[in-house]
Formats: structure tokens, C-alpha cells, sequence
């Protein structure tokens, strides 16, 4: 994918984020230029605590915490992105709020991997909301968190 297409396809997500009234905090998304891995970078100004879950060759999957200093950048997923959807759930640790979705999958309180999202309860994990980010054929992608004041620069 070229960077123009990659630009086009970041407009595209944000004006559909913006569409569906995403609140603070904010997120932005983007392709990444580098190495083929899933990255966050939290460009807020509070630490956050980060779980993913895709669906790879042997089905669904969630990953969890990783906990990323404000400012910071982290590689999530090493290698290629392992599917088209990508879902994210985000604590803001210093002033509280997340970042969720109606995507519904298994978290822990701690550190966890776990396989499947189905029984959640049942099977002694949490049921978290997870949004979706379509990373479309990209093998890499960058996630953005910013801080609310922010909104309005990153939408020009």
C-alpha cells in the first residue's frame, strides 16, 4: 500500500470515527511506515493500560495489559497485523474513562492470553467492550490515543 493510499484509507476511518461522535478521549488511527507490527502510541498525558484481541489462523484471541507510559510507543503485536480487524480496549489510568467498544470479548485483571470470546463469565474472565479498527490490507498499523484537547487539531 502506498503512503497515499494509507493516508486516504487513516482519512477514511477518522471521518467514520468522527461520524459515530467518538468522545474524548480521542483516538486517531494510521498506517505505519516501519517494520510490519501492530504499535500504540499513547500521545496522551496520562499512562494507559492497552488489550487487543484478533482472530488468527486458530481463532480469536485477547492480549492484555500492557501498561504504556504517556508519550510512549509500544509494540503490540510483532510481525504482520494477524487479521484485517483489530480490536482495542484502553484504560486511562491517571484520570480515568476508556476507550471501549460494543465488540464484546475476554479480558483478566492481570497480565492474560487467552483463546475464544465466548463464555467469558463462565469461564472466570471479564466481558470488556472492544472497538474495531479495520487495518484494512495493511501489514502494519499504528494506533494513536491522544488527550481530548487535541480533537480539534487532529479533525483539520
Amino acid at each position: 500500500m502506498t503512503s497515499d493510499n494509507r493516508q486516504r484509507s487513516s482519512r477514511r476511518v477518522w471521518r467514520r470515527l468522527a461520524a459515530a461522535g467518538l468522545t474524548a478521549p480521542m483516538l486517531v488511527l494510521s498506517a505505519a511506515a516501519a517494520h510490519a507490527d501492530l504499535k500504540l502510541c499513547n500521545s496522551t498525558s496520562s499512562r494507559v493500560g492497552v488489550a487487543v484481541g484478533y482472530r488468527d489462523q486458530t481463532g480469536w484471541a485477547t492480549e492484555g495489559w500492557w501498561n504504556i507510559a504517556s508519550q510512549t510507543c509500544e509494540t503490540l503485536l510483532k510481525g504482520a497485523v494477524p487479521s484485517r480487524f483489530i480490536y482495542v480496549h484502553a484504560l486511562d489510568y491517571d484520570r480515568g474513562g476508556e476507550w471501549a467498544g460494543e465488540n464484546f470479548m475476554c479480558t483478566d485483571d492481570k497480565s492474560f492470553a487467552i483463546r475464544g470470546v465466548s463464555d467469558c463469565l463462565k469461564r472466570g474472565y471479564n466481558r470488556t467492550g472492544f472497538f474495531e479498527v479495520d487495518t484494512g490490507a495493511s501489514q502494519e498499523w499504528t494506533i494513536r490515543l491522544t488527550d481530548p484537547e487535541d480533537q480539534g487539531a487532529a479533525d483539520r
